[in-house]
């Protein structure tokens, strides 16, 4: 009876450790959600996932395109996207309330992707999240730079604010990402 324990421990040990090294590196962590105490563990939510991820401000001339964001959202979850937005005040663009941050999103703008407590985004106090994607590909310049990453990890392309997501060179991109087995 001994052996089976330890063998079973073994087994479930290695089975959620196999499990995790499917997940990208950089996204092994939980964030806190928007104005909530409720984690979310970003791996299992991105795990074999093109995921596009977008530092967000309330008060930006950008902030429209939350709209957009939602819209791509709504396209291309059930073909394997995670969306993912941190709002940020390293432009000083950002409400000091998360509750007034939700507001804008899920009220004014009408989201349902992730959003996550705010996180700097540049510099040497920029979220490792964010000093993954500056690394792979570029910093933001402004709120509402936007990053897609592959499910595997291998290819990271930035977009600048002025792009929209829904500009045909954003698309494009994003349909490539996909994960081919749900396209």
């Amino acid at each position: 009876m001994k052996h089976f324990l330890i063998l079973s421990a073994l087994s479930a040990g290695l089975f959620s450790g196999a499990s995790q090294a499917e997940c990208l590196a950089f996204l092994q962590t939980t964030k806190q959600k928007l104005n909530s105490d409720q984690q979310v563990d970003i791996c299992e939510l991105t795990q074999g996932k093109a995921v596009l991820i977008v530092n967000t401000a309330s008060n930006c001339g950008f902030t429209p395109q939350f709209k957009e964001l939602e819209q791509v959202y709504q396209d291309y979850k059930d073909q394997g996207l995670v969306v993912l937005g941190f709002p940020s005040d390293d432009f000083f663009q950002e409400n000091d309330d998360q509750k007034d941050t939700a507001k804008v999103c899920y009220v004014n703008y009408g989201v349902t992707f992730n959003m996550f407590a705010p996180v700097s985004v540049r510099g040497k106090k920029a979220d490792p999240i964010f000093k993954y994607l500056t690394a792979q590909s570029a910093s933001p310049k402004w709120n509402f730079y936007k990053y897609l990453v592959s499910a595997d990890g291998k290819q990271v392309q930035h977009f600048t604010s002025s792009t929209k997501p829904s500009s045909d060179d954003f698309q494009q991109a994003l349909q490539a990402m996909l994960p081919k087995s749900t396209q």
